[in-house]
């Protein structure tokens, strides 16, 4: 006969085998106050005893939360970035924050896939709401400068950050500092003696790649530098890229370093480069941000701005359990410090030589 399977150990065994009541050992099992402490050794004890492992529903029953904290992630990049086998670190990276802190305080992470153009936007975000009854939702680029998702949270109560954004309103505001980030990039090319440098911007959609471009015209006047003509723009993804590269390339007055807003336009325009024949970094000096796991195995590996994607995420967590819990959390926007990785990709500008 097959093995009997184990019965598995529940909430009312603990409250049975401590002789209280549910409730009692929900409040203990969430840390509440007002627990008299010889009732929580009680609980406690029992727990180890049976090897209970609580549950969310054991959770819920404490109180009115759900102890689920909901992800709204891009559906339409996300989900072409898997089909086309693109890679979506920035998507693990988020998850490995998100998921790690919740585990900390007894939570859990569920990613949600909303298509922020989309005209049911309303109907698929109040479906999932009432499915999941989220303590907290994280909003991702471009979901977190979305005025009609951010008012839908905030008309039902939920504690929400908005990762990537650093406007005034609702919500915790929680980003990298990509104006920044882009600084780091342009000023590591000037002082390269690099004079023309391009860049490749992001999407109007995301607030982000404003905020880029914005550090890189900032860095260029510091150093002197004309921005004329050193402008274009993509969508993140490979074949703009490439679109954009072709428009900066064919310019009068071309540039010799170029900084791209995503790994994949960065990869288009490596591409284009080598078909032109331009050596990189002797000819072309390139600049990427995101710092997937491909940059690091081209030929050359590519100098790239590293984003704390999982650092922002945890804070974003962290924050919203704070606010359910009616702890005191900072006003204002959040931004985490960027950093730039130096690799192969960028040397000396052309007229004073290449790169060793």
């Amino acid at each position: 006969m097959p093995p009997r399977r184990r019965q598995s150990v529940t909430i009312r065994h603990v409250a049975a085998d401590a002789g209280v009541s549910l409730q009692t050992v929900s409040r203990v099992i969430n840390k509440e106050p007002n627990v008299r402490p010889e009732m929580m050794e009680r609980v406690q004890a029992s727990i180890a005893k049976l090897g209970y492992v609580p549950s969310i529903a054991a959770q819920r029953m404490g109180g009115s939360r759900s102890y689920l904290i909901v992800a709204l992630n891009d559906r339409e990049r996300t989900i072409a970035g898997w089909r086309n086998r693109e890679g979506t670190d920035w998507v693990d990276q988020m998850m490995l924050g998100g998921m790690l802190t919740c585990a900390e305080h007894g939570y859990r992470l569920i990613v949600e896939l909303v298509d922020t153009h989309s005209d049911h936007i309303e109907r698929e975000l109040l479906g999932a709401i009432a499915a999941l009854q989220p303590d907290g939702v994280i909003l991702t680029p471009p979901h977190s400068g979305n005025p009609l998702i951010t008012r839908l949270l905030e008309e039902r109560g939920i504690s929400f950050a908005r990762i990537g954004s650093r406007k005034p309103g609702s919500g915790f505001a929680v980003s990298i500092d990509d104006e920044g980030a882009a600084r780091l990039a342009t000023d590591h090319l000037a002082a390269l003696g690099h004079r023309r440098i391009g860049f490749i911007a992001g999407p109007d959609d995301y607030e982000l790649s404003g905020l880029r471009v914005e550090g890189w015209r900032k860095s260029m006047a510091a150093a002197g530098l004309s921005c004329d003509g050193l402008l274009a723009q993509g969508d993140f993804s490979f074949a703009s890229g490439r679109d954009a590269a072709v428009k900066l390339l064919d310019a009068p007055l071309a540039p010799t370093a170029i900084i791209a807003s995503s790994d994949q336009m960065t990869l288009a325009t490596l591409e284009l480069a080598r078909e032109r024949g331009l050596a990189v970094p002797g000819d072309l000096s390139l600049v990427s941000f995101d710092d997937t796991p491909i940059v690091r195995f081209v030929d050359p590996p590519l100098t790239a701005v590293v984003q704390p994607i999982a650092k922002v995420t945890a804070r974003a967590v962290e924050l919203i359990i704070a606010a359910q819990l009616g702890q005191a959390v900072p006003e204002g926007p959040l931004t985490t410090s960027a950093e730039l990785v130096a690799r192969q990709s960028t040397g000396p500008a052309p007229h004073i030589g290449r790169a060793v």
